[in-house]
């Protein structure tokens, strides 16, 4: 089908559309006037998590395809209820694919004989994974009515815009046979052209790791510019027990049994994101296999990093997972300068070391794994200049959602583009702090987050690899004062409130002063990778010692879960007393884990009724279980907690009553 010029679509068009009963009909087989499909309002910001709900990954393969959709909101979606509707287009609205870097998410799509994906705007990386698997991707919607007319469409038509490698991998059918040929000389990406010029530090990054010779991998190129499309060799390469089973199999499914990882020092493998999974999967679920599909994904990663000698962050002994990929990625693994892929979407937190840091999909990684490059579009630059100081009360978490509220990112302007943190006010933060910004890059749809690296992320790499600071600034990456950016933004921290996202989107960010009504919570959690680390540790401590200063503890009918990000940060918080002091104060403590992020652990709701306050990255409908997601920094979940509803963080850091 790729190799021809003209492409056909003679099953139905599914509208996924805001109108349930127009869906029904849809659904059912009914054949609504296509007027009144073009006529409805498309639902938005369908996620990853919607399209292939948690447990629907423990599968990757065929199977994907019989559970497609099933966690679209409305519930209208049950087993084989795509599969089995001909369809063979998709159409639905702004930022299709958000959230989750995970593959069988088109995947099931494709597999439930999907062909053609059209939506009016569609977030990176799920729309590279579409083109590595061979599901076309469209954001004109004018194709739709030539496609009810029965017109066939060129393929030309479908990889406008796109950059020239990405168009190649769409007419090839795939990213492996689009690099079976490249490996072989075969095709080669256009050559970079572009002449000395100032730079980002994502450009000066991607130019010094720019693949110019795949034969000889000869690096380095003098300069990019934005849309400049090449191949670049990563430093590091990172997967979870979630994802690396499926690359595994995409890997030997290409390359044959016998192909060997390139460089295995530079890989690793973590056991991070199903540690929990036993505790909270339902009943019926584990009546389907579904627990024994998933722990085996764990063994199937365990025997992968053996046979190709690779590092595992595994189980650790004491309970739970020895780190969080990210976490462990900060605290071990990487330095500035380097170019970093890993499967998961908020792998950007790196950035926070100088790193251009991204995720990636399985067959991504796959191939990765074999060649050690990943294919780039140099992408444009947003930077968010912070000035002054945070209130008391306000975290870096505050101020990411913050920002993910502006007009630039729920308009979808911020798809694809690297978000730089600079001035004073940035590089005043911890780097724990530094950290909860580059991590939810992605929530905007974002390329990744990156931030120069600060005296205290210098002192803590010196600390951590055993390397002195010259050799650590030696190895950083700045932006040239006038190398040139797409926009500029001002923020002055000073004026940023305690916020929280309502349920649904990350972007959904308000003021908590602004809710119109008490939102009583059942659950406040504390963990997964943005929310766990030492500095957010440092955050429920002072709260929660300072409501027992006031003989107070976590409201009755309100469970406080705290998760650790590694074993590094749970001993942090053991020396300080603060598990004691959590204990007391009626938490409930859980290992390292992903844990309740990914519906996997501890912290999860169980009814749609509840209500969760939770420190976590994305609140995407399902992502942690049937009841309602606000998001929030540890201050506001720790307070709220005690308090029993939604409240600024101010009412337990002053003095006691």
């Amino acid at each position: 089908m790729a190799d021809t010029e003209l492409l056909r679509f003679p099953g139905r068009i599914l509208f996924l559309t805001e109108d349930a009963e127009l869906l029904r009909r849809q659904l059912a087989g009914e054949q609504v006037p296509l007027e009144t499909l073009l006529a409805a309002k498309l639902i938005d910001n369908i996620s990853t998590d919607e399209i292939t709900p948690g447990w629907v990954c423990f599968h990757y393969d065929e199977i994907l395809g019989e559970y497609s959709m099933l966690g679209l909101r409305g519930g209208l979606f049950e087993r084989n209820t795509l599969k089995s509707g001909g369809f063979d287009v998709i159409v639905s609205g702004e930022s299709k694919g958000c959230g989750s870097s995970r593959e069988p998410a088109p995947y099931s799509e494709l597999a439930a004989g999907v062909k053609l994906v059209i939506a009016r705007s569609i977030e990176k990386i799920y729309r590279q994974n579409c083109q590595n698997i061979g599901l076309y991707t469209s954001t004109d919607l004018g194709l739709v009515p030539r496609i009810a007319r029965g017109e066939p469409i060129s393929i030309e038509e479908l990889v406008v815009g796109l950059d020239p490698i990405s168009a190649d991998i769409v007419r090839a059918g795939g990213l492996f046979r689009y690099e079976a040929r490249r490996l072989a000389g075969e095709i080669s990406p256009p050559p970079i052209t572009t002449a000395p010029r100032p730079m980002t530090m994502v450009e000066k990054i991607i130019a010094a790791h720019a693949v110019r010779d795949a034969k000889t991998g000869a690096l380095g190129v003098p300069a990019v510019a934005p849309g400049d499309s090449l191949f670049v060799r990563a430093d590091v390469r990172f997967s979870h027990d979630y994802v690396t089973p499926m690359a595994e199999a995409l890997f030997v499914g290409a390359l044959g049994a016998d192909a060997r990882i390139a460089d295995p020092s530079s890989v690793f493998t973590f056991r991070d994101h199903l540690t929990f999974l036993s505790e909270v999967m339902s009943e019926d679920k584990k009546k389907m296999g579904l627990l024994d599909r998933a722990n085996a994904l764990g063994e199937t990663q365990a025997r992968f990093a053996a046979r190709h000698r690779l590092r595992l962050y595994g189980d650790a002994p004491g309970g739970g997972s020895e780190a969080i990929c990210h976490n462990a990625v900060i605290e071990d693994i990487a330095l500035p300068g380097q170019l970093v892929i890993g499967t998961d979407s908020h792998t950007c937190m790196a950035g926070a070391l100088g790193c251009f840091a991204f995720g990636v999909g399985a067959t991504d990684m796959a191939s990765a794994w074999a060649s050690r490059d990943v294919r780039v579009k140099v992408p444009e630059t947003v930077r968010f200049v912070l000035e002054g100081s945070l209130r008391p009360g306000v975290s870096a978490k505050d101020v990411m959602l913050h920002i993910l509220s502006q007009p630039f990112f729920r308009t979808s302007r911020g798809i694809g583009k690297v978000l730089e943190l600079a001035g004073e006010g940035a590089r005043g933060l911890s780097l724990d702090e530094q950290a909860t910004l580059t991590n939810m890059a992605v929530e905007a749809g974002g390329f990744t987050g990156i931030i120069e690296p600060s005296e205290s992320a210098i002192a803590h790499l010196a600390r951590a690899r055993g390397l002195s600071e010259q050799e650590i600034r030696r190895r950083i990456v700045r932006s040239d004062p006038d190398a040139a950016v797409h926009e500029t933004f001002v923020i002055d921290l000073g004026a940023v409130p305690v916020m929280v996202a309502t349920p649904g989107d990350p972007r959904n960010g308000v003021p908590v002063s602004a809710l119109d009504a008490d939102v009583r919570i059942d659950i406040a959690y504390g963990g997964s990778c943005t929310g766990s680390k030492k500095a957010d540790m440092d955050m429920y401590a002072a709260v929660l010692a300072e409501a027992r200063a006031r003989g107070l503890r976590v409201a009755d009918g309100v469970r406080l879960y705290i998760q650790f990000g590694s074993q590094q940060i749970r001993r942090y918080a053991e020396e300080r007393g603060y598990v004691t002091l959590f204990r007391e104060a009626g938490a409930e403590l859980v290992d390292p884990s992903c844990g309740a992020c990914i519906n996997a652990g501890p912290g999860v709701s169980s009814r749609p009724e509840q209500i969760t306050v939770s420190a976590i990255n994305r609140n995407f409908p399902g992502r942690s279980g049937p009841g309602k997601v606000y998001l929030a920094s540890p201050l506001t979940v720790a307070a709220s907690a005690v308090a029993g509803k939604l409240v600024d963080p101010k009412v337990f850091l002053g003095p006691s009553a």
